[in-house]
């Protein structure tokens, strides 16, 4: 059965004061759950987080990482650097980093399949645009971006895999995604993989929703069929919205 996910990228947010105290306060108020709780703490207060969480069940994850394992990429982190710190998932594909940093499909395979072959779990991130959505181009564009990052990959790799659909056009944009078209998207990239692969593979890997999940809507979103939990922005900052929001699935 596949996993249920909260995960919470903390973005360029926190200093390492402020990351202890959100995570000793997350940790204290934790809910019973049997969702995986995550978070993404800044690359330098990554190995902090790890240890601050050390007896705790929630994980540390990597926000981006390169995909050489060294040599002269100035400001950049490799694989082999998160998993001697004890980070063992990336967020990779991330719309920001695809928006603002120029981070193309075939860059992300690199990257997908550096950490996969060190053996780092992946969550990958996809999804369309504003001007996307209204030409009707979404599904196209969601499929195109899932073929090109990681259809390349065998079937043993999709176990260490983490989906996360991110509808851009419903983050800060004043438009708003509904869980309906959350499990349609859902659904649909389930499909598409299910074609390409097995039904096997698409039933076990987790496809999290990432359009601005709330306290308020969390619950109608995880109760779609096919959403697996959420990868969480603004609401990870703030720790009783973060836990309102894992107590929601």
């Amino acid at each position: 059965m596949r996993s249920k996910i909260v995960a919470g990228n903390w973005k360029m947010n926190k200093n390492l004061e402020e990351t202890e105290k959100l995570l000793a306060e997350l940790s204290a108020k934790l809910p019973n759950t049997e969702a995986e709780v995550m978070v993404a703490p800044t690359f330098v207060n990554l190995s902090r987080s790890v240890q601050v969480l050390e007896s705790s069940t929630i994980q540390v994850m990597a926000q981006n990482m390169h995909f050489e394992e060294s040599g002269a990429f100035t400001g950049e982190i490799s694989a082999d650097m998160l998993l001697n710190i004890g980070v063992e998932t990336v967020i990779l594909g991330h719309s920001e980093r695809r928006a603002y940093f120029g981070e193309t499909d075939e860059l992300l395979a690199k990257k997908v399949a550096k950490a996969l072959e060190k053996g780092l779990r992946v969550m990958f991130c996809f999804g369309e645009e504003l001007d996307e959505r209204k030409a009707g181009n979404h599904f196209k564009v969601v499929e195109t971006q899932l073929k090109n990052a990681l259809f390349s990959l065998d079937n043993s790799s999709w176990s260490s895999i983490v989906l996360a659909y991110e509808p851009v056009w419903a983050i800060g944009t004043g438009e708003t995604a509904s869980p309906e078209q959350a499990q349609e998207m859902h659904a649909f990239i389930r499909k598409t993989i299910a074609e390409a692969y097995s039904n096997s593979i698409a039933d076990e890997v987790s496809i999290l929703y990432g359009g601005s999940v709330k306290p308020n809507n969390a619950q109608e979103i995880f109760s779609k069929t096919d959403v697996d939990g959420g990868l969480i922005g603004g609401a990870s900052l703030v720790a009783d919205d973060f836990l309102a929001i894992v107590n929601a699935i």
